[in-house]
Protein backbone atom coordinates (compact mmCIF):
# COMPACT_ATOMS: atom_id res chain seq x y z
CA UNK A 1 0.00 0.00 0.00
CA UNK A 2 1.44 3.46 -0.86
CA UNK A 3 2.49 5.56 1.89
CA UNK A 4 0.19 8.04 0.83
CA UNK A 5 -3.17 6.41 0.99
CA UNK A 6 -1.57 5.15 4.49
CA UNK A 7 -1.30 9.12 5.92
CA UNK A 8 -4.43 9.91 4.22
CA UNK A 9 -6.53 7.25 6.22
CA UNK A 10 -4.63 8.38 9.59
CA UNK A 11 -4.77 12.03 8.87
CA UNK A 12 -8.43 11.87 7.98
CA UNK A 13 -8.95 9.40 11.34
CA UNK A 14 -10.36 6.56 10.09
CA UNK A 15 -7.57 4.59 12.21
CA UNK A 16 -9.52 5.87 15.01
CA UNK A 17 -13.03 5.27 14.40
CA UNK A 18 -13.42 2.68 17.46
CA UNK A 19 -11.19 4.59 19.15
CA UNK A 20 -12.00 5.49 22.82
CA UNK A 21 -13.06 9.39 23.35
CA UNK A 22 -11.26 9.62 26.24
CA UNK A 23 -8.12 9.32 23.74
CA UNK A 24 -9.64 11.71 20.81
CA UNK A 25 -11.29 8.62 19.20
CA UNK A 26 -14.70 8.79 17.82
CA UNK A 27 -16.00 5.60 19.78
CA UNK A 28 -18.60 4.80 16.76
CA UNK A 29 -20.96 2.61 15.95
CA UNK A 30 -20.40 -1.08 14.73
CA UNK A 31 -22.75 -0.75 12.08
CA UNK A 32 -21.33 2.99 10.99
CA UNK A 33 -17.33 1.37 10.87
CA UNK A 34 -18.16 -1.46 8.78
CA UNK A 35 -20.56 0.41 6.59
CA UNK A 36 -17.55 2.31 6.22
CA UNK A 37 -15.18 -0.43 5.38
CA UNK A 38 -17.47 -1.41 2.70
CA UNK A 39 -17.05 1.58 0.84
CA UNK A 40 -13.69 1.75 0.86
CA UNK A 41 -13.31 -1.81 -0.44
CA UNK A 42 -15.53 -1.24 -2.90
CA UNK A 43 -13.00 1.65 -4.44
CA UNK A 44 -9.99 -0.68 -3.18
CA UNK A 45 -10.69 -4.22 -1.53
CA UNK A 46 -6.80 -3.65 -0.18
CA UNK A 47 -7.33 -0.72 1.46
CA UNK A 48 -10.56 -1.74 2.93
CA UNK A 49 -8.58 -4.52 4.67
CA UNK A 50 -6.52 -2.70 6.12
CA UNK A 51 -8.90 0.30 7.75
CA UNK A 52 -10.39 -2.92 8.98
CA UNK A 53 -7.90 -5.12 10.44
CA UNK A 54 -6.04 -2.19 11.76
CA UNK A 55 -8.68 0.09 12.92
CA UNK A 56 -10.62 -2.80 14.72
CA UNK A 57 -7.10 -3.14 16.61
CA UNK A 58 -8.17 0.38 18.42
CA UNK A 59 -11.01 -1.37 19.89
CA UNK A 60 -8.84 -4.33 20.86
CA UNK A 61 -5.83 -1.99 23.03
CA UNK A 62 -9.29 -0.38 24.57
CA UNK A 63 -9.93 -3.85 25.94
CA UNK A 64 -6.34 -3.95 27.70
CA UNK A 65 -5.19 -2.91 31.14
CA UNK A 66 -5.60 1.40 31.34
CA UNK A 67 -1.66 1.22 31.80
CA UNK A 68 -0.73 -0.43 28.35
CA UNK A 69 -3.24 1.87 26.85
CA UNK A 70 -1.46 4.54 28.00
CA UNK A 71 2.05 3.34 26.90
CA UNK A 72 0.23 3.86 23.24
CA UNK A 73 -2.22 6.48 23.18
CA UNK A 74 -0.47 9.03 25.29
CA UNK A 75 2.50 8.84 23.09
CA UNK A 76 0.59 9.29 19.91
CA UNK A 77 -3.13 8.82 19.63
CA UNK A 78 -2.56 8.34 16.10
CA UNK A 79 -0.43 5.26 16.57
CA UNK A 80 -1.11 2.58 14.10
CA UNK A 81 -1.26 -1.07 15.26
CA UNK A 82 -1.04 -4.55 13.07
CA UNK A 83 -1.64 -8.20 15.05
CA UNK A 84 -1.31 -11.63 14.23
CA UNK A 85 -3.02 -13.73 16.77
CA UNK A 86 -1.76 -16.92 15.87
CA UNK A 87 -0.49 -18.86 18.74
CA UNK A 88 3.09 -19.48 17.30
CA UNK A 89 5.07 -17.06 19.95
CA UNK A 90 6.61 -18.42 22.90
CA UNK A 91 6.48 -16.59 26.57
CA UNK A 92 8.39 -17.44 29.71
CA UNK A 93 7.30 -15.75 32.93
CA UNK A 94 10.28 -13.53 34.62
CA UNK A 95 10.23 -11.20 36.52
CA UNK A 96 7.61 -7.89 36.05
CA UNK A 97 6.04 -10.00 32.76
CA UNK A 98 7.14 -12.26 30.09
CA UNK A 99 10.00 -12.82 27.59
CA UNK A 100 8.68 -13.40 24.29
CA UNK A 101 10.30 -14.83 21.11
CA UNK A 102 8.65 -16.07 18.22
CA UNK A 103 7.47 -15.89 14.37
CA UNK A 104 3.70 -15.04 13.47
CA UNK A 105 2.28 -14.83 9.44
CA UNK A 106 0.09 -12.44 7.85
CA UNK A 107 0.75 -9.46 10.02
CA UNK A 108 -1.13 -6.65 7.57
CA UNK A 109 -0.13 -3.54 8.15
CA UNK A 110 2.71 -4.58 9.43
CA UNK A 111 5.53 -2.12 7.61
CA UNK A 112 3.34 1.16 8.98
CA UNK A 113 2.29 -0.40 12.40
CA UNK A 114 3.87 1.14 15.32
CA UNK A 115 2.52 -1.63 17.32
CA UNK A 116 1.67 -5.10 16.79
CA UNK A 117 -0.68 -7.85 19.34
CA UNK A 118 1.01 -10.96 18.78
CA UNK A 119 -0.34 -14.38 19.97
CA UNK A 120 1.54 -17.36 22.47
CA UNK A 121 0.41 -19.24 25.16
CA UNK A 122 1.16 -18.51 28.93
CA UNK A 123 0.83 -20.04 32.53
CA UNK A 124 -1.46 -18.74 34.51
CA UNK A 125 -1.89 -19.83 38.05
CA UNK A 126 -1.08 -23.38 36.91
CA UNK A 127 -3.12 -23.10 33.46
CA UNK A 128 -1.72 -22.65 29.90
CA UNK A 129 -3.97 -20.70 28.13
CA UNK A 130 -3.27 -18.30 24.76
CA UNK A 131 -2.75 -14.85 25.35
CA UNK A 132 -2.47 -11.42 23.26
CA UNK A 133 1.24 -10.03 23.84
CA UNK A 134 1.24 -5.92 22.95
CA UNK A 135 4.61 -5.32 21.61
CA UNK A 136 6.29 -2.05 19.90
CA UNK A 137 7.65 -2.24 16.55
CA UNK A 138 11.41 -1.38 17.96
CA UNK A 139 11.35 -4.99 19.52
CA UNK A 140 9.61 -6.81 16.36
CA UNK A 141 11.54 -7.90 13.08
CA UNK A 142 9.41 -7.18 9.65
CA UNK A 143 10.45 -9.90 7.01
CA UNK A 144 9.55 -8.88 3.34
CA UNK A 145 7.39 -12.57 2.85
CA UNK A 146 4.24 -10.90 1.23
CA UNK A 147 4.04 -12.13 -2.38
CA UNK A 148 0.45 -12.65 -2.99
CA UNK A 149 -1.90 -13.06 -5.70
CA UNK A 150 -4.44 -11.22 -4.16
CA UNK A 151 -4.72 -8.81 -1.38
CA UNK A 152 -1.29 -7.95 -2.92
CA UNK A 153 -1.30 -3.83 -0.76
CA UNK A 154 -2.29 -5.59 2.02
CA UNK A 155 1.58 -6.12 3.08
CA UNK A 156 0.93 -8.92 5.28
CA UNK A 157 4.41 -9.42 5.72
CA UNK A 158 5.93 -12.35 8.28
CA UNK A 159 7.17 -10.89 12.18
CA UNK A 160 9.94 -12.12 14.19
CA UNK A 161 10.99 -11.70 17.90
CA UNK A 162 13.83 -12.98 19.52
CA UNK A 163 13.67 -12.41 23.55
CA UNK A 164 12.37 -9.24 24.08
CA UNK A 165 10.35 -8.35 27.27
CA UNK A 166 6.95 -7.27 27.66
CA UNK A 167 5.80 -6.07 31.18
CA UNK A 168 2.52 -7.95 32.97
CA UNK A 169 0.13 -5.61 31.85
CA UNK A 170 0.52 -5.65 28.22
CA UNK A 171 -0.92 -8.94 28.27
CA UNK A 172 -4.99 -9.64 27.52
CA UNK A 173 -5.87 -13.36 28.27
CA UNK A 174 -8.60 -14.29 25.83
CA UNK A 175 -10.09 -16.69 29.00
CA UNK A 176 -10.91 -13.15 30.28
CA UNK A 177 -11.99 -11.95 27.34
CA UNK A 178 -14.28 -14.83 26.63
CA UNK A 179 -15.83 -14.04 30.24
CA UNK A 180 -16.79 -10.42 29.56
CA UNK A 181 -13.58 -9.17 32.17
CA UNK A 182 -11.19 -7.53 29.71
CA UNK A 183 -9.27 -5.04 32.47
CA UNK A 184 -9.69 -2.09 29.74
CA UNK A 185 -13.75 -2.04 30.75
CA UNK A 186 -12.89 -0.73 34.07
CA UNK A 187 -12.08 2.74 32.23
CA UNK A 188 -13.98 2.03 29.08
CA UNK A 189 -17.60 1.75 30.00
CA UNK A 190 -19.45 2.65 27.01
CA UNK A 191 -21.26 -0.07 25.50
CA UNK A 192 -19.33 -0.66 22.51
CA UNK A 193 -16.43 -2.63 24.33
CA UNK A 194 -19.07 -4.95 25.38
CA UNK A 195 -19.45 -6.30 22.11
CA UNK A 196 -17.55 -9.65 21.86
CA UNK A 197 -14.47 -8.86 20.57
CA UNK A 198 -14.55 -12.47 18.36
CA UNK A 199 -17.64 -11.20 16.42
CA UNK A 200 -15.92 -8.12 15.28
CA UNK A 201 -12.60 -9.43 14.04
CA UNK A 202 -14.41 -11.66 12.07
CA UNK A 203 -16.45 -9.34 10.32
CA UNK A 204 -13.57 -7.41 9.78
CA UNK A 205 -11.68 -10.28 7.24
CA UNK A 206 -15.09 -11.13 5.70
CA UNK A 207 -17.00 -7.49 5.18
CA UNK A 208 -14.28 -6.23 2.54
CA UNK A 209 -15.66 -9.23 0.15
CA UNK A 210 -18.98 -7.56 -0.05
CA UNK A 211 -17.44 -4.31 -1.28
CA UNK A 212 -15.52 -5.76 -3.89
CA UNK A 213 -18.48 -7.67 -5.28
CA UNK A 214 -20.98 -4.81 -5.37
CA UNK A 215 -17.94 -2.91 -7.15
CA UNK A 216 -17.73 -6.08 -9.23
CA UNK A 217 -21.24 -6.14 -10.28
CA UNK A 218 -21.35 -2.43 -10.99
CA UNK A 219 -18.25 -2.88 -13.33
CA UNK A 220 -20.16 -5.70 -15.31
CA UNK A 221 -23.39 -3.84 -15.93
CA UNK A 222 -21.08 -0.71 -17.32
CA UNK A 223 -19.02 -3.54 -19.17
CA UNK A 224 -21.84 -5.03 -20.66
CA UNK A 225 -24.05 -2.04 -21.11
CA UNK A 226 -23.09 -1.91 -24.85
CA UNK A 227 -20.74 -4.61 -25.34
CA UNK A 228 -22.04 -7.11 -28.26
CA UNK A 229 -21.07 -11.13 -28.76
CA UNK A 230 -19.23 -12.78 -31.54
CA UNK A 231 -22.48 -12.95 -33.17
CA UNK A 232 -23.06 -9.31 -33.20
CA UNK A 233 -25.98 -9.62 -30.50
CA UNK A 234 -26.13 -7.33 -27.46
CA UNK A 235 -24.53 -8.81 -24.43
CA UNK A 236 -27.20 -6.93 -22.24
CA UNK A 237 -30.30 -8.71 -24.04
CA UNK A 238 -28.45 -12.15 -22.78
CA UNK A 239 -30.40 -14.18 -20.11
CA UNK A 240 -27.52 -15.69 -18.38
CA UNK A 241 -26.15 -12.43 -18.30
CA UNK A 242 -29.59 -10.45 -16.84
CA UNK A 243 -30.11 -13.87 -14.56
CA UNK A 244 -26.51 -12.89 -13.37
CA UNK A 245 -26.68 -9.38 -12.77
CA UNK A 246 -30.07 -9.74 -11.11
CA UNK A 247 -28.80 -13.16 -8.63
CA UNK A 248 -25.91 -11.33 -7.78
CA UNK A 249 -27.74 -7.74 -6.97
CA UNK A 250 -29.76 -9.43 -4.67
CA UNK A 251 -27.77 -11.63 -2.86
CA UNK A 252 -25.33 -8.18 -2.13
CA UNK A 253 -28.39 -6.60 -0.54
CA UNK A 254 -28.89 -9.99 1.53
CA UNK A 255 -25.73 -9.96 2.69
CA UNK A 256 -25.69 -6.77 3.88
CA UNK A 257 -29.08 -6.96 5.52
CA UNK A 258 -27.96 -10.00 7.18
CA UNK A 259 -24.46 -7.92 8.30
CA UNK A 260 -26.82 -4.97 9.71
CA UNK A 261 -29.14 -7.41 11.55
CA UNK A 262 -26.28 -9.11 13.05
CA UNK A 263 -24.26 -6.39 14.13
CA UNK A 264 -27.79 -4.76 15.39
CA UNK A 265 -28.26 -7.36 17.60
CA UNK A 266 -24.39 -7.32 19.22
CA UNK A 267 -25.30 -3.57 19.84
CA UNK A 268 -28.33 -3.47 21.33
CA UNK A 269 -27.46 -6.57 23.35
CA UNK A 270 -23.87 -4.25 24.63
CA UNK A 271 -26.34 -1.14 25.39
CA UNK A 272 -28.99 -3.09 27.72
CA UNK A 273 -25.71 -4.65 29.32
CA UNK A 274 -26.19 -8.32 28.76
CA UNK A 275 -24.98 -11.26 26.70
CA UNK A 276 -26.71 -12.71 23.88
CA UNK A 277 -26.64 -16.80 24.20
CA UNK A 278 -24.11 -18.70 23.08
CA UNK A 279 -26.14 -20.43 20.15
CA UNK A 280 -26.89 -16.93 18.88
CA UNK A 281 -23.27 -15.41 18.88
CA UNK A 282 -22.33 -19.35 17.02
CA UNK A 283 -25.01 -18.13 14.26
CA UNK A 284 -24.28 -14.36 14.18
CA UNK A 285 -20.23 -16.17 13.93
CA UNK A 286 -21.38 -18.63 11.26
CA UNK A 287 -23.02 -15.87 9.29
CA UNK A 288 -20.08 -13.52 9.09
CA UNK A 289 -17.52 -16.41 8.39
CA UNK A 290 -19.46 -17.51 4.79
CA UNK A 291 -19.69 -14.20 3.51
CA UNK A 292 -16.03 -14.22 1.70
CA UNK A 293 -16.78 -17.92 0.28
CA UNK A 294 -20.38 -16.80 -0.99
CA UNK A 295 -18.44 -13.34 -2.67
CA UNK A 296 -16.20 -15.62 -4.31
CA UNK A 297 -18.66 -17.68 -5.73
CA UNK A 298 -20.99 -14.95 -7.37
CA UNK A 299 -17.31 -12.71 -8.32
CA UNK A 300 -17.07 -15.93 -10.20
CA UNK A 301 -19.82 -15.61 -11.84
CA UNK A 302 -19.27 -12.14 -12.59
CA UNK A 303 -15.98 -13.04 -13.75
CA UNK A 304 -17.45 -15.17 -16.66
CA UNK A 305 -20.26 -12.91 -17.52
CA UNK A 306 -17.46 -10.98 -18.53
CA UNK A 307 -16.24 -13.06 -21.25
CA UNK A 308 -13.10 -12.16 -23.15
CA UNK A 309 -12.70 -8.71 -22.90
CA UNK A 310 -13.05 -9.09 -19.12
CA UNK A 311 -9.67 -10.27 -18.95
CA UNK A 312 -8.02 -7.48 -19.91
CA UNK A 313 -5.55 -6.01 -17.20
CA UNK A 314 -7.50 -2.60 -17.61
CA UNK A 315 -10.48 -4.05 -16.54
CA UNK A 316 -11.01 -5.07 -12.44
CA UNK A 317 -12.71 -8.63 -12.80
CA UNK A 318 -9.63 -10.32 -12.43
CA UNK A 319 -7.91 -8.38 -9.65
CA UNK A 320 -11.37 -8.63 -7.58
CA UNK A 321 -11.75 -11.99 -7.72
CA UNK A 322 -8.05 -12.67 -6.95
CA UNK A 323 -8.90 -10.04 -3.78
CA UNK A 324 -11.93 -11.98 -2.90
CA UNK A 325 -10.54 -15.46 -3.00
CA UNK A 326 -7.25 -14.33 -1.15
CA UNK A 327 -10.10 -13.38 1.81
CA UNK A 328 -11.92 -16.59 1.41
CA UNK A 329 -8.25 -18.43 2.47
CA UNK A 330 -8.28 -16.43 5.59
CA UNK A 331 -8.43 -19.15 8.73
CA UNK A 332 -11.33 -16.82 9.86
CA UNK A 333 -13.33 -17.60 7.13
CA UNK A 334 -13.23 -21.16 7.24
CA UNK A 335 -16.65 -21.35 7.87
CA UNK A 336 -17.05 -25.37 7.94
CA UNK A 337 -16.00 -25.45 11.71
CA UNK A 338 -17.87 -23.21 12.57
CA UNK A 339 -20.75 -24.91 11.17
CA UNK A 340 -19.96 -28.01 12.84
CA UNK A 341 -19.79 -26.29 16.24
CA UNK A 342 -23.35 -25.07 15.85
CA UNK A 343 -24.51 -28.03 14.54
CA UNK A 344 -23.31 -29.73 17.59
CA UNK A 345 -24.57 -27.50 19.76
CA UNK A 346 -27.92 -27.23 18.66
CA UNK A 347 -27.82 -31.23 18.73
CA UNK A 348 -27.23 -31.04 22.39
CA UNK A 349 -23.50 -32.37 21.67
CA UNK A 350 -21.47 -30.10 24.89
CA UNK A 351 -18.48 -28.53 22.46
CA UNK A 352 -15.70 -26.18 24.38
CA UNK A 353 -15.82 -23.08 22.57
CA UNK A 354 -14.51 -19.66 23.38
CA UNK A 355 -13.85 -18.17 20.08
CA UNK A 356 -17.53 -15.94 19.98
Amino acid sequence: MSPTIIDAMRSGGLFRTLQPRRYGGSEAGVTEFFDSQIEIAAADMSTGWLFGVMGVLAFHLALFPAEAQSDVWDANPDALMASSYMQTGKAIAVAGGYELSGRWRFASGADYADWFMLGARVERDGVTEPVIFLVPRDDVTILPTWRAAGLRGTGSQDLAIERCFVPAHRIHGIKERFLGMSPGLEVNRGPLYRIPLPQMLLRVVSVPAIGALRSGLTALIDHNAIRTDIAGQRVAANPEVQFTVGDVAADVDAMLAVLHHGVGQLSAAAAEGRDLPLQTRMILRLQASRTADRCCHLMHRIFVAAGASGLTSDAPFGRLLADIQASRQHAANQFQPFAQSLGASLLGVETEDSLL
